[in-house]
């Protein structure tokens, strides 16, 4: 069981919830305890609260509110089974009867389907008026379990719920359809349907619908299968992915001849329950492989993009690195090319050179550099027309101060003279960078 369901994709904690249902709800049928729990979403206490609650009469609250799936008649495989015993006529003589019965089973739904709708214009009937078909369903269990006791353990729900149950578990589906004005049905009641063995069986195998053809419910249930002699037993399951009615046993019959109708039909339609639940798996590996692709497929779609976006980001980065290079470049440029025109204005402003004479004094500048610039300039020249001398020499720093040496002092820049600010022929100033 480990091994299969591993490669059906269980885990190993699904496995165990499977063991754990299968050992508390005796339901021997391990897929069948598989699909219980996959309805409920594997959640291991409701599954089995709600088992339990079937088991003790009380309604699930768990049951499929969803439409009834079509119910479809195979009326060539279809079992039909009457009250007479297993050893009745065999041979030629039986197949020619069974042939009859299916002929006469067709004409008499065909038939009784066409006079119902002609009738049902010039009467009417109290059981096609829409009532509750759960109100319905839980008094005829109230009123059969109150009269007949014990019986197998009837579905709490409606005829639709039972279908969809059915059809999701990939259970058999037993309708048991009753009427208490027909003659064999007490007896049927107080012997077969009260045997241990029929019970555990049926509590075993299937879900057990059961209601009166007296109540919209039952009579609505009895119109769709065309019962026509009760007691009625019919036998639902999916066959061709479709619920299908693959055996009906009309009118009373012992416990024994039940459970040999009940396992013939069980055997032969078996297989199609199996098909249909390894079809389920199949596809449930399937789209659960689908899903793992397409996690995958996102997960590697995902990690491209990022990859991409990160491509994207490196090479906006480096683009913004050369923008910004080149933005700094042309600013330099700009720079330079201002500073050269400012030098040139600079130089022009400062004029020719004093002559030697007692009107002018010769200065030596010293720039940071260490080269010395020499000049003679007239005692009426300005600090303006000094410092324009020393910035227009391609070595000077752009912004600067001139000192002189001894006493260490600043020369402003400004309007004064040079006689006024105090130099002397052949002083030594020294011109400082603000920006070193």
């Amino acid at each position: 069981m480990d091994l299969e369901d591993n490669a059906l994709g269980l885990t190993q904690e699904q496995t165990d919830k499977i063991l754990q249902f299968q050992d508390l709800t005796g339901i021997e049928d391990m897929s069948i305890c598989r699909d219980v729990l996959q309805r409920h979403q594997w959640d291991l206490e409701v599954a089995i609260q709600e088992q339990l609650n079937i088991r003790e009469g009380r309604p699930s609250v768990f049951a499929t509110e969803a439409r009834a799936p079509t119910v479809v008649h195979d009326h060539i495989a279809q079992h039909i089974f009457t009250d007479e015993g297993p050893d009745g006529p065999g041979g030629v003589t039986g197949l020619l009867r069974y042939v009859v019965n299916l002929v006469v089973s067709m004409c008499y739904n065909t038939i009784s389907s066409v006079l119902n709708l002609l009738l049902s214009f010039v009467r009417n009937d109290d059981r096609r008026l829409a009532t509750d078909p759960l109100d319905d369903v839980m008094g005829f269990i109230t009123s059969y379990t109150s009269k007949y006791n014990p019986h197998p353990v009837f579905y709490q729900g409606t005829y639709a719920q039972a279908l969809n149950d059915a059809k999701n578990e990939l259970r058999f589906l037993i309708v048991y359809l009753h009427s208490e004005s027909a003659t064999e049905t007490q007896n049927f009641c107080r012997t077969t349907l009260a045997d241990p063995i029929v019970i555990q069986y049926i509590n075993t195998h299937a879900l057990f619908w059961g209601c009166s053809v007296e109540s919209p419910e039952g009579w609505r249930v009895a119109q769709s299968v065309g019962g026509r002699r009760y007691p009625l037993l019919c036998v639902l399951c999916v066959r061709d992915h479709r619920m299908t009615v693959v055996a009906r046993s009309e009118g009373s019959c012992s416990s024994q001849q039940l459970l040999q109708r009940l396992r013939r039909v069980v055997a032969d339609n078996d297989p199609h329950l199996a098909a249909a639940r390894a079809d389920r798996v199949e596809r449930e590996v399937t789209a659960r492989l689908r899903a793992s692709q397409d996690e995958a497929y996102l997960e590697s779609l995902a990690a491209d993009q990022e990859k991409e976006r990160q491509r994207a980001a490196a090479r906006e980065y480096e683009n913004q690195l050369r923008r910004d290079s080149m933005e700094r470049r042309l600013q330099l440029e700009r720079h330079e090319q201002e500073v050269i025109e400012a030098r040139a204005a600079a130089a022009a402003r400062v004029g020719v050179e004093a002559g030697a004479g007692a009107g002018a004094l010769a200065l030596l500048v010293r720039l940071p550099c260490g080269e010395r610039l020499t000049r003679r300039f007239r005692l009426a020249d300005t600090t303006d027309v000094l410092y324009d001398f020393v910035f227009s020499h391609p070595q000077a720093p752009e912004e600067f101060e001139i000192t002189t040496n001894f006493p260490k002092r600043v020369l402003e820049r400004g309007s004064q003279n040079l006689l006024e600010v105090g130099l002397k022929d052949r002083d030594v100033l020294f011109v400082n960078d603000i920006n070193a």
